[in-house]
């Protein structure tokens, strides 16, 4: 048993770095904010939240759980590619869950005065009427709700979920979740019919505590069950209430995994024994079940399962989901020690003659996508998805998927809850826009918060780009082929000093320095200790040469310094420009300086360049390029959404640069708009506009690109636009 599960992770780990794309995949059609969902009468800053998503038997109306508003939001999708606000409606309790039996949908509501006192309902919302109405006492606190498919029966997994913050969450902590069943009369459920499923006395672990969290039915009437902390699965009839079989969800092993957040990704780690404590479970056939391993009390294996549904493990995916996410800049390593990229959610469904597999990796905010082929799952591609995805619903008929993801960080001026829309399509996937290959250990390239790029001077289509701060302890250049789709990160050059990893590194701009090497410009933070600094690299990273800036700079410095350098002119005449994110002590509102020096003469000049006003939050520079006499620069607000309006393109001629010494009256340079970048990131992946433009350069045939910093996949999607804008003549 244990040796087949071995091999079938292993085959499927193999592939990790070449996928193979079917001749059609899903792509991205719509993003919906569900802060749209807010009465005209409310605060827009009022935080929103898309949990668990359900959809009428139309496929034209989707319904999600909203957790912070208490109630329930719906979205017209008669158009998917322009879905629309249907309202919320406000339940008095926090809902759980929602499923939908027609035009109506049944959720579950939490009404719990404690953990120790917990209660809740089901609420009948008539999803065209936009009304509700209680229904039926559930005598403790609701998770999941699912419904049969021939609309029966309702199962909901009350869990009564433990106190994490008392005796540090440990079980047993009364009472015991169970497991309600109802019949259904026309989409309602008949209270009188509960039946009540004890799941005590059977997990290993605190069997007195059973806390059931998601559940699903098979054609056959059966429901599956996670015990998540428990770490196991029940199998009850739906006609009876009879528990048929349950087991042990078991144990993984993993080798070549990250488990350190140390500002490093590192697949050079391993941990045993480690507890898979199931969330969500979908059945693939009457026979076999998948279950999304994301842990939450001792556990997480970081991988899905395959069972049957007498416990025999038939599939796990090992590492690679971790591997998955590594290789499309998603490997969230902040949050990695305990579980890693987090598998939360599931859906199976059959689109034509094909079922697939979706996982949600809640820490990554990525969906990995297989076909089911009755053995091994074969990996079909990722998709980009909003922060933190939580319920995912297919509608086949209509070639739709739909992700809920359920972060919003309205509060830190992030990006909101969305509601994302899929459509299976000829064609390539459309996303990741860039990826890497393994590196000689077989585990992907780990990489992202790209934040500087630059061409080869010699070979079209060669790129360089360096990750800022967040990888504090791995600093590095990548090489980057941009001639493949998508452009393949092939090399990662690590930045060193004296043969150790450099550190007091915020790389924010790179460019060829003409000898082999690179000129790197390093934003500093004093509260960091960390010195605004040009470096110059060889080839290999290591540092040859630390240039520190002025007295007249650093005596008027902020946090927010250099992003970008480029060099103009050659020999002793060689310049090398830096951008100057925002306005420093010495600058006028509205103004930065894009800073010169000469390292012949160790000269230091500036100027002045205007910046666009702000409508919201601030604007600032982020990457700055010389080409054929003229300097191409990033200017970009610090807004995410429909609140973003500056992402644009200008430029300055060198022959009106003239900068002059430092601690003289700065002149101020004029500036061109180039193009406005908003509708190109629009349109790279059809999500909403993410925050950050960090990277802009022009290769050596003319071709310009340009990539945004994904921050780490802390507090954002994690996901990277790499866009070829082509011939720079046509962006013009």
């Amino acid at each position: 048993m244990k040796s087949r599960t071995l091999i079938l992770s292993l085959l499927l780990g193999t592939t990790a770095a070449a996928p193979a794309y079917a001749e059609m995949t899903f792509k991205r059609i719509a993003a919906f904010p569900v802060a749209g969902n807010l009465p005209a009468d409310a605060d827009p800053a009022t935080e929103t939240s898309s949990e668990i998503i359900a959809r009428s038997a139309d496929g034209k109306t989707l319904i999600y759980s909203d957790s912070p508003l208490g109630g329930v939001g719906i979205v017209d999708i008669s158009d998917p590619k322009a879905p629309k606000a249907g309202g919320a409606l406000s339940l008095d309790g926090e809902p759980t869950s929602v499923g939908v039996v027609g035009m109506k949908a049944i959720a579950a509501v939490n009404t719990s005065e404690s953990y120790t006192n917990p209660s809740g309902n089901l609420a009948i919302i008539d999803m065209a009427a936009r009304t509700t109405e209680k229904s039926c006492d559930l005598g403790g606190q609701p998770d999941s709700v699912a419904v049969s498919a021939d609309q029966r029966f309702l199962a909901v997994a009350i869990e009564n979920e433990r106190d994490e913050d008392l005796s540090d969450g440990a079980l047993p902590q009364m009472p015991a979740g169970d497991l309600k069943i109802f019949t259904l009369n026309d989409g309602t459920p008949d209270c009188a019919s509960m039946k009540t499923v004890s799941l005590t006395g059977l997990a290993e672990i605190a069997p007195e505590d059973p806390e059931p969290e998601f559940v699903d039915f098979n054609d056959a009437g059966e429901i599956a069950v996670t015990l998540q902390e428990n770490n196991h699965i029940a199998i009850v009839s739906a006609q009876t209430g009879e528990v048929i079989s349950h087991f042990s969800a078991g144990t993984v092993s993993q080798k070549g995994i990250d488990t350190l957040d140390n500002g490093a990704i590192a697949f050079d780690q391993a941990a045993t024994d480690l507890k898979r404590e199931p969330d969500a479970v979908k059945w693939l056939d009457d026979n076999r079940l998948v279950i999304a391993n994301e842990g939450d009390y001792e556990g997480g294996s970081r991988s899905f399962s395959i069972f049957s549904k007498s416990g025999e493990v038939l599939f796990d995916s090992g590492t690679d989901l971790e591997y998955r996410a590594a290789t499309a800049g998603h490997y969230p390593d902040k949050r990695s020690d305990a579980k890693g990229t987090e598998p939360e959610g599931l859906e199976v469904a059959k689109f034509r003659d094909q079922q697939y597999i979706f996982v949600a990796l809640e820490r990554a905010s990525m969906i990995v996508v297989y076909r089911d082929t009755g053995a091994v799952p074969e990996f079909v591609q990722v998709l980009p998805s909003g922060i933190g995805p939580e319920g995912l619903v297919a509608i086949p008929e209509r070639n739709l998927l739909v992700t809920a993801n359920e972060t919003d960080l309205v509060e830190d001026g992030g990006a909101r809850s969305h509601v994302m829309l899929y459509e299976l399509s000829d064609g390539p996937a459309a996303y990741p826009t860039i990826a890497s290959v393994n590196d000689e250990s077989g585990a992907p390239i780990g990489w992202g918060a790209l934040s500087g790029l630059a061409a080869d001077p010699e070979k079209p289509g060669m790129l360089y780009a360096v990750s800022d701060s967040f990888y504090r302890n791995a600093p590095a250049i990548f090489a980057i082929d941009a001639t493949k789709k998508p452009a393949s990160i092939t090399r990662k050059i690590a930045i060193t000093r004296d043969g150790a990893a450099a550190q007091k590194l915020d790389l924010e701009g790179i460019v060829a320095d003409g000898k082999g090497g690179f000129w790197l410009a390093s934003e500093g933070d004093s509260n960091k200790l960390t010195p605004h600094a040009l470096y110059q690299v060889d080839a290999e990273g290591r540092i040859r040469k630390e240039i520190g800036f002025p007295l007249e700079l650093r005596a008027n410095q902020v946090r927010f310094g250099m992003e970008g350098i480029t060099t103009v002119g050659e020999g002793d005449d060689q310049m090398l420009v830096m951008a100057i994110q925002r306005e420093w002590k010495d600058d006028p509102k509205g103004q930065v300086k894009l800073v010169a020096y000469k390292p012949a003469s160790k000269e230091w000049s500036a100027v002045r360049y205007p910046l666009d006003a702000a409508e919201k939050g601030w604007v600032g520079l982020s990457e700055i390029t010389a080409h054929n006499g003229k300097l191409y620069i990033i200017e970009r607000d610090n807004q995410i959404g429909t609140a973003a309006k500056i992402k644009k393109l200008y430029t300055v001629s060198l022959e009106g640069f003239k900068p002059v010494a430092l601690g003289s009256e700065l002149p101020a340079v004029e500036k061109t708009l180039v193009r406005d970048l908003i509708g190109d990131m629009k349109t790279a992946t059809n999500g909403y506009v993410v925050d950050k433009i960090e990277g802009f350069t022009i290769d050596a045939d003319g071709t310009a690109y340009f990539v945004t910093d994904n921050d780490g996949v802390d507090d954002s999607s994690g996901e990277t636009i790499f866009v070829n804008l082509g011939k720079l003549d046509a962006v013009n």
